[in-house]
């Protein structure tokens, strides 16, 4: 059956609940019913994993009643109710029992599906410390003997080394366990992992004392990001015991070390909350980390015994959407506290790039083109604030602006305004005369006064631009700062060798033009420089991206840019988030898109970046975005990664990665785009 784009089981999510029922101590039947009201509500939502506390259908508490055969066997009575009533739910049950077997008593989760137990997981790990005393009562799964047990008239997989693998759904790899089991140094969790686990469940009681809550959620957070897995949590609430202990129903879903969902803890009622994992990010992951299967050889012959209990998952129906909220800069968090401190960090990686190749070259001058727009201008922010840390004068940086036969009077006009701010040695080179030589000389039709503006016409002007730079550097004893960014370099936006492309070291190569935008908006706002240097900055910031190599209709530069980038490449905001979704993870570009159009479809929603002026909040419909991944796809994939293969020496600034042939990225020059554009055409619609 095929599933609709705008559903999150067609592009790789699964959702999962964590749910907290009330209990009652000793009263399997009402806790059993509890549990199915709660697993009604996860089947409401979509859900396809539903998880339940540890001992749920007895509750935890019962201390010696654990051996009473009363309670043991209305235990079974409730557990098959809870079966036969699972046949009309979508989830996965994952409920706790106590269970007998081979004459022992066992903590056990119970994994229910449609109408049949899947398997049963004993507790690997019994605490027997300070308030816990659970092996008074059961015993450990390594005390099992059998690997299947009798349960409810049929043959049932059991152990901690299951896991609970979809026929149907590639990487739904689910495995479990109880409580203690993750506190323990080595989690079965983390081999479970090792052999394939994408999603790890762990039923819990756990009681609450002070702090303990913080150590829980850094618990999951870290197994999840160890694993490279969703780690699933639900501790016990309202309803148990309070002789001598507390509750407070906490439940958490982390995925890769990000907490993704949490309940309100000591709330009064019973609580779900629900998740979207996303399993191919995790497997895309796996696949890239060679230490996860480094860790995986070391213990073949222990995963080689985990059983794969396999099984025929029904996928919801109709339309899901998708309740994970997606970044719409992946580059730029939106949260204020998380956005100051990427913008410190990357901004310092930058300056301290530089002021070790100037110390390691024993070189204290730079030469930088400024031209008023956004990238020469934070190199440019860059090169004054290293000259400072190096305790050497900003005149040390000589800053060029050349001015071509399409520069607009205002970013001519801003970068003068900046040199001056900065305390930089400021001089304008005018490139036309040169320009205009070199056209004469290759016969280029603009020397004869025709109004011929090919790429021709704008390459001798970024070439022009880059030799100056260069034969400067040389008879300054200097190096050439580069300031072409990470967004132009995925696109091919550059003119390629003796142009923007080269440099002697670039501080802004993998630096995407929108955390470059909001850098700059940063090193305003904390008056890195002076007031009037911020004043200038925000000035440039609104000013229209462009290469300002193609006059105006007139054949003049005017007041502003003539030429528009984003007319021709498409708004960098759209391609950055493909860059990121496409490099970093490697997902399709279908995924992309609808990864896209959650983040991008209605500016109302989801969180914006503090500094981001609301006038350039935007939204864009999939039509657009679909368009504007295609022109990504083709000049990623197909026209541009020769200029990608012989790129200066520059600073990785991100997770996300960069495209250097030294770095993140290798790959061929003469590759084809089709199989992404195909995949793109096939898989979105085109509204």
């Amino acid at each position: 059956m095929t599933h609709p784009f705008h559903s999150i089981y067609t592009h790789g999510f699964v959702r999962v609940a964590v749910c907290v029922p009330a209990v009652q101590v000793a009263n399997p039947a009402f806790n059993a019913a509890h549990t199915l009201g709660l697993a009604h509500l996860a089947a409401q939502r979509h859900a396809a994993i539903a998880l339940f506390p540890e001992l749920g259908l007895s509750a935890y508490t019962n201390d010696d009643l654990f051996h009473q055969d009363a309670l043991l066997e209305r235990v079974l009575v409730e557990l098959a109710h809870l079966v036969e009533a699972s046949r009309a739910l979508t989830p996965i049950l994952l409920v706790g029992a106590p269970l007998r077997f081979e004459g022992k008593l066992f903590n056990c989760a119970v994994v229910i599906y449609q109408g049949r137990v899947l398997g049963v997981v004993p507790k690997s790990y019994l605490p027997n410390y300070r308030e816990f005393y659970e092996e008074r009562y059961f015993a450990a799964a390594r005390e099992a003997i059998s690997c299947e047990v009798m349960l409810l008239g049929q043959m049932t997989p059991f152990g901690n080394d299951l896991i609970f693998a979809a026929a149907n759904l590639a990487d739904f790899r689910l495995h479990v366990e109880i409580c203690e089991d993750v506190w323990a140094p080595i989690p079965p969790s983390s081999f479970a992992a090792l052999a394939g686990a994408t999603i790890l469940a762990n039923l819990s009681a756990s009681n609450i004392t002070v702090g303990k809550a913080d150590y829980r959620r850094d618990l999951c957070r870290a197994q999840s990001a160890h694993c490279l897995a969703a780690y699933l949590y639900s501790a016990a609430g309202f309803g148990e015991s309070t002789t001598d202990l507390a509750w407070d129903g906490h439940a958490l879903v982390a995925e890769n070390g990000v907490i993704l969902a949490e309940s309100d803890r000591f709330a009064p009622d019973e609580q779900v909350i629900t998740a979207d994992i996303d399993l191919e990010r995790l497997v895309q992951d796996r696949m890239r980390l060679n230490s996860f299967h480094d860790s995986a050889a070391d213990h073949r012959e222990r995963l080689r015994a985990f059983r794969q209990v396999r099984f025929e998952f029904q996928l919801p129906d109709g339309e899901v959407p998708l309740q994970r909220a997606i970044e719409r800069f992946p580059y730029v968090p939106s949260d204020p506290v998380r956005l100051d401190e990427r913008c410190y960090e990357a901004y310092n990686i930058q300056v301290h790039g530089l002021m070790k190749r100037l110390s390691a070259t024993g070189i204290e001058k730079v030469v930088i083109g400024v031209s008023g727009g956004l990238d020469s201008t934070h190199a440019l922010i860059v090169a004054a604030k290293t000259m400072d840390r190096l305790n050497l004068p900003r005149a040390n940086i000589l800053a060029y602006t050349m001015p071509g036969f399409a520069t607009s009077a205002s970013t001519r006009a801003n970068a003068h305004r900046l040199m001056d701010a900065l305390g930089v040695a400021a001089h304008e080179i005018d490139i036309r005369p040169s320009a205009m030589q070199m056209l004469r000389d290759i016969g280029h039709p603009f020397a004869d006064e025709e109004p011929v503006y090919d790429i021709t016409f704008e390459n001798v002007q970024a070439g022009e631009r880059t030799s100056h730079l260069f034969r400067l550097a040389n008879f300054h004893n200097a190096i050439v700062l580069g300031t072409g960014d990470l967004s132009e370099l995925a696109l091919g936006w550059a003119t390629y060798g003796v142009g923007d492309h080269m440099s002697h070291y670039n501080v802004n190569g993998s630096a995407p033009k929108t955390l470059i935008q909001q850098l700059i908006r940063w090193v305003a706002a904390t008056n890195q420089f002076s007031a009037g240097a911020s004043a200038v900055l925000m000035d440039i910031l609104n000013t229209e991206i462009s290469p300002e190599l193609v006059p105006a209709s007139d054949g003049v530069g005017g007041d502003r840019p003539a030429q528009r980038t984003e007319e021709k490449i498409g708004p960098y905001e759209l391609q950055d988030f493909n860059l990121y979704y496409i490099t970093r993870f490697g997902l399709r570009p279908s995924k992309v898109a609808y990864l896209s159009y959650q983040a991008w479809r209605d500016r109302h929603q989801g969180h914006w970046p503090d500094l981001l002026p609301l006038e350039k909040r935007n939204q864009y419909d999939l039509a657009t975005i679909k368009r504007w991944l295609g022109v990504f796809l083709f000049r990623f994939f197909q026209i541009s990664q020769f200029k990608r293969s012989a790129l200066p020496n520059g600073p990785k600034v991100g997770s996300g990665g960069s495209l250097s042939p030294r770095g993140d990225w290798r790959a061929p020059s003469d590759s084809s785009a089709t199989v992404w554009l195909d995949e793109l055409r096939e898989n979105v619609p085109d509204a």
